[in-house]
């Protein structure tokens, strides 16, 4: 069974779209939002890719961690701590109250774009299995 990628591919070009805008508040704040919604879906098809390659009882029970040096460990991802901090900064986005939250995150989102492109270009190649 292959996954269906179009929503992550989708995603992930609203995000490069929203990263190639001049920045102001508006664009910052959208891409945000595209960073939310793309890291999602980006470790719930890793997290489906790894339960279709190891099996289910090898992934469901993992932390989001584990997942990610699981993910690593199979050439999915380069760096697991580069993950972990895009989901540090994702539990974030609930808590955007101030400008330097926001300003932070949205570093971290411009870092987070090419990690994601490449997670998708792995699941597009190794999809075809």
């Amino acid at each position: 069974m292959s996954l269906i990628l179009t929503p992550l591919e989708k995603a992930v070009a609203s995000l490069e779209l929203a990263l190639q805008q001049p920045k102001n508040e508006f664009i910052r704040d959208a891409v945000i939002q595209r960073f939310e919604y793309t890291y999602e879906l980006c470790w719930k098809m890793l997290r489906r890719k790894l339960i279709e390659d190891q099996g289910e009882a090898h992934v469901v029970m993992l932390s989001r961690r584990e997942l990610f040096r699981m993910a690593a460990e199979y050439g999915f991802i380069a760096d697991t701590q580069r993950w972990i901090t895009y989901h540090r900064a994702r539990n974030e986005t609930s808590h955007l109250y101030d400008e330097k939250k926001a300003e932070e995150v949205f570093r971290v989102a411009t870092e987070f774009l090419p990690d994601a492109q490449a997670l998708l270009s792995i699941l597009e190649q190794r999809n075809v299995d």
